[in-house]
């Protein structure tokens, strides 16, 4: 036999064999589903028997039914589930957006009182700004604080009026925003002042000269007894007694001209040239910090308070001249407390 006619032989016989066996396969295929048929064609007969004389009853059902029964059932009962928890888990968003509100509530109840507080609080600035203005000679237009005034949220939880009882707040607001940024130009306009003014109290003999305002003064400015020869002479400065080393400052910004030791007088002393023609002298000093040449600025320790020269306790001898002129210290020193 060629090998042709082997191969179409083989070929034939691998087709019948395949053919059987997919019959083999369709055949139980089809009696499996006619046996399922048959099987769910098959009916049962449900009675319902009462205690009663009444007449039974009965119905026939089919397994088919039965299944697409207990489907039905089951998808009824896995919908309840599901609306169940949708339900649920919306009662819960509803219940946490109730407390919210009610929050939210409490939080505008307790920004309506915080208004009303800081209407009284722009009125009391109000009238300090406009006191303080009037001292310093500064002109302005201080508005009232009373743009504030009738402002109430009692509408704000009415939902028809809730637009507006927003609106009215934050017209209010935006007024005491108004107001605020006026005061504030007006602030930097005494600030300027009040700066200018520190400029200016810095270069003059303003601070006291004992470090920390400490000390009391023995000995005024002008005619007195010399403790020592017991005859009438012009004290030229102020004696402020305090214990021995405590530090002396500046009294105000300049450059030391003299220092030196007297020992009949004024023993340590130490003389500074200010601004404007004035000058201080500071003496009886127990030890100096500074040399002629040095610039001090005001507050500056320049030495300490001692006893030397002609001194009967521990102080500093402090005078203020103008030119040539000796001036009373304490009018100058009054100018600062004065401000304060």
């Amino acid at each position: 036999m060629s090998p042709a006619n082997h191969y179409k032989k083989t070929e034939k016989t691998i087709i019948r064999r395949v053919l059987a066996f997919l019959g083999v396969i369709f055949k139980a295929v089809g009696r499996f589903f006619a046996k399922v048929y048959q099987t769910g064609k098959q009916r049962f007969t449900i009675m319902l028997i009462p205690h009663s004389e009444k007449s039974i009853f009965n119905f026939r059902v089919s397994v088919f039914s039965l299944i697409f029964s207990g489907f039905l059932l089951g998808g009824v009962v896995v919908s309840f589930l599901l609306f169940s928890t949708r339900f649920s888990g919306l009662s819960r968003l509803v219940d946490q957006k109730e407390t919210a509100l009610e929050d939210s509530r409490s939080n505008i109840e307790a920004i309506r009182e915080e208004i009303t507080e800081l209407k009284k609080v722009s009125k009391t600035f109000e009238a300090s700004l406009k006191t303080t203005m009037s001292t310093f000679g500064v002109k302005g237009d201080v508005k009232a604080a009373s743009v504030l005034d009738g402002g109430d949220l009692s509408s704000f939880f009415d939902v028809q009026e809730q637009s507006e009882g927003i609106g009215r707040e934050l017209s209010e607001l935006r007024s005491l925003r108004e107001f605020l940024e006026q005061s504030s130009d007006d602030l930097l306009r005494v600030s300027d002042i009040m700066s200018s003014q520190g400029d200016l109290l810095v270069e003059l003999p303003t601070l006291w000269p004992v470090e920390g305002g400490v000390g009391r003064i023995t000995n005024y400015f002008g005619p007195e007894i010399h403790p020592f020869t017991g005859q009438w002479y012009l004290h030229k400065g102020i004696d402020i007694a305090f214990r021995r080393g405590k530090p002396i400052v500046a009294a105000a910004n300049g450059k030391v001209v003299e220092r030196k030791y007297d020992a009949m007088g004024f023993g340590n002393y130490v003389v500074i040239r200010h601004p404007y023609g004035f000058a201080t002298k500071y003496a009886h000093m127990d030890t100096v910090y500074v040399e002629e040449g040095d610039v001090v600025t005001q507050g500056q320790k320049i030495g300490t308070m001692g006893n030397t020269g002609l001194s009967t306790g521990p102080h500093v001898h402090f005078e203020v001249r103008i030119g040539s002129q000796v001036v009373d210290p304490e009018r100058f020193l009054n100018v600062k407390s004065d401000l304060r």
